[in-house]
C-alpha cells in the first residue's frame, strides 16, 4: 500500500507515542510490546481517509483512528487467549510471553485507553464517537460469542454465519469509516452510508479470507492452506455446502472428514469446486463488495472518494 505509506507512518508514530504509564510494568509492558508488533492498520487508515473527504487534516483524525486500533488490539489479545494461539504476527502472544491473567488485565486496560483517546475531541464529537464505539464493542463481543458457540453446534446456516462475521469483524470497519464522517462533520445520512460501506466491505473481506484459506497460494497467504478445513471450522464454504449438497456429496464429505490431512484438504476442496460452492461463495463475496461500493457512492462529501475506492478494491481482491 505504497500510496498510503505516509498516512500509515503517521498512524504508527501516533500509536508509538501513546503514553502508557511506566508502572506497573506487568500491566503496561505487554501493551507496549503488542502495539510494537505492528499490523496492517487497515481500520485507522479507513478513518483517516474518510475524514479526508471533509478536508480534515491528518493530525485531527489520528486520535479517532488510534482509538479504533487500540480497541482492535484489545480484541486480538483476548482472542489469542480464547484460541490458545502461541503466535501473533510471527511473535509470541501476550498470554504466552507473560501469562493468561496478565493478558486479560492488559487487554482490559487497553480497551479503556481506546476510549480515552477520544477525549481529545470536543464534547459533541466525543459523545458521538463514544456512543458508536460503545455499540460496536458490544456487537464485537456478541460476534465472538457466536463464533465460539458455532464450535459446539452441528448446524450453522449461511445467515447465521454472515451475522456472526458482521458482528465479530465487519461492524468495527463500519465504525472506522463512520468515525471519519463524524470527525469531519458529515451529515447523518452520509455517516450512515460510510458505516454501511465499511460493514459490507468487512463482510466481503471475511468471505474472501475464507476462500483464500482453502484456495489461496500458501506462499502468498503466509500460512498452511486448508487450515479451516482441518479444524472443521464452519466457514461460508462449509455452511453453503451443508445446505446445498446432495446426500451422496454429504456422505463423501463425512468420509473425507476422517481422512489424513492432505487427503482431507484436497478432497473437500474438490467437493467445494464440483458442487458449485466455490463459485457461489465467490459471487457472494462480489455481491457484498458491490453493495459496499454502492453505499460509498451515496456519501456526500467535499473531496473525491478515489482513495477509499482504491483501498476497498485492494483489501477485497487480494491474493493473500
Amino acid at each position: 500500500m505504497i500510496e498510503y505509506s505516509e498516512r500509515i507512518a503517521a498512524i504508527e508514530q501516533h500509536l508509538s507515542q501513546w503514553e502508557f504509564p511506566a508502572e506497573p510494568t506487568n500491566l503496561y509492558d505487554p501493551l507496549r510490546y503488542f502495539i510494537a508488533i505492528g499490523g496492517k492498520r487497515i481500520r485507522p487508515l479507513f478513518t483517516v481517509l474518510s475524514a479526508e473527504l471533509y478536508n480534515i487534516p491528518l493530525q485531527e483524525s489520528l486520535s479517532g483512528a488510534s482509538a479504533l486500533e487500540l480497541f482492535h488490539n484489545f480484541t486480538l489479545i483476548h482472542d489469542d487467549i480464547m484460541d490458545k494461539a502461541p503466535v501473533r504476527r510471527g511473535l509470541t502472544t501476550v498470554h504466552e510471553k507473560w501469562d493468561t491473567n496478565i493478558a486479560i488485565l492488559s487487554g482490559d486496560v487497553l480497551m479503556i485507553h481506546a476510549f480515552q483517546a477520544l477525549t481529545s475531541y470536543d464534547a459533541d464529537i466525543f459523545k458521538r464517537l463514544s456512543l458508536m464505539l460503545n455499540q460496536t464493542a458490544i456487537e464485537v463481543c456478541i460476534g465472538q460469542q457466536m463464533d465460539m458457540d458455532f464450535e459446539r453446534i452441528d448446524s450453522v446456516t449461511e445467515a447465521d454465519y454472515i451475522e456472526m462475521i458482521r458482528l465479530k469483524t465487519s461492524v468495527l470497519l463500519g465504525c472506522a469509516c463512520a468515525f471519519g464522517g463524524i470527525i469531519g462533520g458529515a451529515s447523518d445520512s452520509s455517516i450512515k452510508s460510510l458505516y454501511e460501506f465499511g460493514e459490507n466491505l468487512g463482510i466481503a473481506f471475511q468471505i474472501q479470507d475464507d476462500i483464500l484459506d482453502a484456495f489461496g497460494d500458501s506462499a502468498k497467504v503466509g500460512k498452511q492452506i486448508g487450515g479451516d478445513i482441518l479444524s472443521d471450522k464452519k466457514t461460508i464454504l462449509y455452511t453453503t455446502f451443508q445446505s446445498t449438497a446432495s446426500a451422496t456429496e454429504k456422505e463423501e464429505f463425512l468420509r473425507l472428514s476422517a481422512a489424513a490431512n492432505n487427503e482431507k484438504i484436497s478432497g473437500i476442496k474438490a467437493l467445494y469446486e464440483a458442487s458449485g460452492v466455490l463459485e457461489y461463495c465467490t459471487k457472494k463475496q462480489q455481491a457484498y463488495q458491490e453493495r459496499a461500493m454502492n453505499h460509498l457512492a451515496q456519501v456526500e462529501c467535499m473531496q473525491p472518494k478515489q482513495n477509499l475506492f482504491t483501498l476497498a478494491e485492494f483489501i477485497t481482491k487480494r491474493s493473500h
